[in-house]
């Protein structure tokens, strides 16, 4: 049985690291021209040769998103932004035009390419069209159901691979292709500069009655029918593997380290516990719990099951259910004085629980006894961003460890 990819999102370096180290298969990137994310951090030349040189020692693989719609002069930049990149060593890079695609064949023909969901692939005719255009991958448009996905699987030949998003944010537009940014902000989404119209706040009003405005639903706060539920699919990994696909992908290159290794810990011990016996495979509610702990809108299964509904929406509010802070990450760690090096993210005092998260789906839990600051001095908080300070673990840590507290109770 070829085991499914999981397939992480990586804003930056750091991102990129914490994916792997906590399970990820491969991560998805974007360079500072060419990508759907266009406000992430993103990598610099640079950036690319150290990340894709810390996956491949590894054993992983980096993608490299050339995703956007162009127009005319994007194009200008293609031919040497590709020379650029062909040297790093990217396992494939990612587009959604047709005219990006023939810049690679004539100037890297040796790269594999996959096709982004923008290119909002939903049949197995138009895959087969792609797969003939030299793509070995093809990334299913959010709009299909498990049946449709396994027909495509049978129907298109055994090299051609299919990937889908099975977890992460959810545009309310067709595979992505949205003109609301455009129109209201003049901020264009399918060149990676989206924003986010989808989220905002909105009323009705009448035309006869320009002053006037009237909820769309009962709520004297305004609506927001444009803002989907966020995408979870962990109840759902046998289905997931069961239909034919090959690469399994999280949404979010534009959110925190912590969360993208939150939930690639949460995949990753799902996907192995499923092939270590697949026959006597059970779900465990507590993946569940474990994802709630990262920021996150109300869950959805998109359009796996059905058509989503008027629940599948978010009528209230476009903001985050946020139940534990991102507290700090692990620098280094002294086995003889037990004490860690950390680098603060959110405020910690002396007498708070923290847990302890790792990578194998490990962590502990445990109070704060003591903290040092970089002056070597006892202190009882340490309040700001990014401070470095020592404390002392109960057991042992090690680098990239991820440290996080709790601030409410997860509402079921």
């Amino acid at each position: 049985m070829n085991k499914v990819e999981l397939l992480a999102p990586a804003g930056d370096l750091q991102k990129l690291k914490f994916a792997i180290l906590y399970g990820a298969d491969a991560c998805y990137i974007g360079g500072q021209i060419f990508g759907m994310r266009e406000k992430a951090k993103n990598f610099s030349l640079e950036d690319m040769k150290v990340g894709v040189e810390f996956a491949h020692e590894r054993g992983k693989k980096v993608y490299i998103t050339l995703n956007i719609i162009p127009h005319n002069d994007d194009l200008i930049h293609l031919e040497a932004y590709l020379k650029d990149i062909k040297e790093i060593g990217f396992d494939a890079v990612i587009v959604s035009d047709p005219g990006t695609l023939m810049y690679i064949k004539e100037y890297a023909p040796e790269i594999e390419v996959h096709l982004s969901t923008q290119a909002n692939n939903t049949n197995f005719m138009s895959a087969k069209f792609w797969h003939n255009q030299g793509i070995s991958r093809v990334i299913l448009a959010r709009e299909l159901s498990f049946a449709e996905i396994k027909d495509i699987t049978e129907k298109t030949p055994d090299t051609l691979e299919l990937e889908a998003f099975v977890h992460g944010a959810m545009c309310i537009s067709y595979s992505g292709r949205c003109l609301l940014s455009n129109y209201m902000t003049d901020r264009d989404a399918n060149r990676g500069s989206c924003a986010h119209a989808c989220r905002w706040k909105y009323k009705l009003v009448e035309e006869k009655r320009p002053d006037e405005q009237y909820p769309v639903v009962e709520t004297e706060d305004g609506t927001f029918f444009f803002n989907s539920k966020d995408l979870c699919m962990i109840e759902f990994i046998p289905e997931l593997i069961e239909s034919g696909l090959s690469s399994l992908k999280i949404e979010g290159r534009m959110k925190s380290v912590y969360y993208v290794a939150n939930i690639v810990r949460v995949y990753r011990e799902a996907i192995d516990l499923y092939y270590k016996d697949p026959d006597k495979f059970k779900y465990n509610p507590d993946w569940l719990t474990e994802i709630q702990k990262a920021s996150h809108r109300k869950f959805t299964t998109g359009f796996y099951h059905q058509k989503p509904t008027s629940d599948d929406q978010l009528y209230t509010t476009s903001s985050y259910d946020r139940y534990y802070n991102f507290t700090g990450i692990v620098l280094d760690y002294d086995e003889v004085s037990g004490y860690a090096t950390i680098e603060q993210r959110n405020k910690l005092s002396v007498g708070d629980e923290i847990e302890i998260m790792q990578p194998g789906y490990q962590g502990f839990i445990q109070s704060v006894s003591e903290l040092i600051d970089h002056n070597n001095k006892s202190v009882e908080t340490v309040p700001h961003a990014q401070q470095v300070f020592k404390m002392k673990m109960e057991q042992p840590v090690k680098a990239y460890d991820i440290i996080r507290m709790r601030k409410d109770e997860i509402d079921e």
